[in-house]
């Protein structure tokens, strides 16, 4: 008997630890950790182009040390790369993701129509029938001199609110983590609850400053909580 009650005390402990890791890999969301491959356009695959590419721009993935990325380059263009998918942004309501920009778009300014070009640029999509005319979203940015922490609404579309979380030279060069409440971040820009999230988009463009802009991004990921294991 002590040895059978041996037997289930370790099934039952082995039980609750696998019940643990599956609860924890169902507490995220995976939008991609770019190690996928690529389509015969070049694009990470599961993405589709926003926009075709200038001769000069670039959408390249590769590898840095041991990090998988995307990398874009925009020269005097604006174009970006979309992944559409569907779930209740309360489930998840944290994204997060890495970038490294490494050249910003020289004069932009997201705060003035004739140099909004911005290096970093993620929305999370929020489509409303019909999409094409409907579609809200919420953007994190990294521009090159409107302060950290100021949030607006796009020039060129009402229905765009965005960020500012990065700004300047400083970080150039450097992967950074970031994580936001996309839920309650929303809510405070739209002065609504959000639909269903449709997908996610990077954006970038330099075509008002007439420049050039890189960045690249690694793993990008909704979750239930704030991740805590970031490295």
């Amino acid at each position: 008997m002590r040895s059978l009650g041996f037997f289930f005390a370790v099934v039952l402990i082995l039980g609750m630890c696998t019940y643990s890791a599956s609860e924890e890999k169902q507490e995220r969301f995976i939008v991609d950790r770019f190690t996928g491959g690529v389509d015969e356009k070049g694009i990470p695959k599961g993405w589709s182009e926003e926009k075709e590419l200038g001769p000069q721009s670039k959408i390249a993935v590769g590898q840095e040390r041991d990090l998988p990325s995307v990398r874009l380059l925009s020269v005097n263009d604006a174009f970006g790369i979309k992944k559409e998918f569907s779930f209740d942004i309360r489930k998840y309501p944290y994204l997060t993701w890495r970038w490294k920009a490494t050249r910003l778009p020289k004069g932009g300014d997201i705060r003035k129509r004739e140099t909004d070009d911005q290096a970093g640029q993620i929305y999370v999509l929020f489509p409303r029938f019909p999409s094409i005319l409907n579609t809200r979203s919420m953007g994190y940015v990294w521009d090159a001199a409107t302060p950290a922490g100021t949030a607006g609404t796009s020039i060129a579309y009402s229905k765009m609110k965005y960020v500012v979380l990065q700004t300047g030279t400083e970080k150039l060069g450097q992967w950074i983590w970031e994580t936001r409440n996309v839920y309650e971040d929303y809510k405070k820009n739209f002065q609504e609850n959000p639909p269903e999230v449709g997908g996610v988009l990077l954006y970038i463009n330099t075509q008002h400053t007439q420049s050039s802009a890189e960045i690249n991004y690694g793993d990008i990921f909704f979750s239930a909580q704030p991740p805590k294991d970031l490295k």
